[in-house]
């Protein structure tokens, strides 16, 4: 009985060793790919930083100015006023539609046509 206790304390005990073994190497590659994410993102953040500096040096307005000067025969761009906007007034929205008679019998209360209204 007590070889029998040893030889299921080894083979426990080998086990546990084969399941931390596997454990290392799955958290060595979390980590590896955790670091590979790492790099991407800043790699990303790099690139966002660079098209946000082209996006602020094409958008400079002396250089919009030089554009519309050069283009405006063909475009006739012009300043945006006050005037060119109108209210919500008059925007047409499109009308709902009226009520069917499904629709106001849904909304009426249950009757029974033998019961008679009590004064």
């Amino acid at each position: 009985m007590r070889s029998l206790t040893c030889l299921a304390c080894v083979l426990m005990l080998m086990g546990l060793a084969f399941w931390a073994y596997r454990e290392n190497y799955a958290t060595q590659a979390a980590i590896g790919e955790m670091s590979q994410v790492q790099r991407q993102i800043a790699g990303l953040r790099e690139e966002l930083g660079v098209l946000r500096a082209e996006w602020a040096f094409l958008n400079r307005p002396d250089r919009l100015r030089q554009l519309v000067d050069l283009n405006f025969d063909r475009l006739e761009l012009g300043p945006v006023e006050s005037g060119q906007f109108l209210d919500l007034d008059h925007i047409d929205y499109p009308k709902p539609p009226p009520p069917s008679a499904d629709m106001v019998t849904d909304l009426l209360p249950e009757t029974d046509p033998a019961e008679e209204p009590q004064p």
